[in-house]
Parts: C-alpha cells; structure tokens; sequence
C-alpha cells in the first residue's frame, strides 16, 4: 500500500512538470526525495499505514525545516498538502 500511494504521488509531480512554475518544479523535486525516503524507511520497519507514512513524510519535512527559506517552505508544504489530501 505505502508503495502504491509513493508512486500516485510521484506521478502527481511528474505529470504537473509541463505546466508547473519555477516554484512548484522546485517543490517536487524536494518532495520526491522525502517522499521516497519516508517510503523505504516504512518498507524498512513494516509499515503499512498510509497514516503512519503520511507522518513520515511530514517529520522528515519538519527535520529539513532549516534547509529552507520561510517562502520555499510555504511552497513545499501547500504541494504536500495537495498531495496528501489528494
């Protein structure tokens, strides 16, 4: 299951690279890597809840936190949630 909503989410970010802005290209890109990591690390320990990888994925955002600017933040947190929610 994590596997199957890791590639949906991919495919949302690869699919908008035609009419994204400079921006959202950006914050694809940033997602994808905590998004595949969060992945592994729930295929590593056993996990198969969607919620529990959901958390993952929004921990190691909130661990990078000071990687970037308030803006870029802003950025990669509204396409998370788009992604998430989607």
């Amino acid at each position: 299951m994590i596997v199957e909503y890791e590639e949906k989410w991919l495919e949302m970010i690869d699919t908008s690279v035609e009419s994204a802005s400079d921006d959202e290209l950006f914050a694809g890109g940033y997602l994808r890597g905590h998004i595949s990591l969060s992945a592994a690390d729930c295929e590593a320990e056993g996990i198969d809840d969607l919620n529990l990888f959901k958390n993952k994925v929004e921990q190691s955002l909130e661990a990078a936190r000071s990687e970037l600017a308030p803006a870029d933040r802003t950025i990669v947190a509204d396409l998370w949630n788009q992604l998430k929610n989607s």
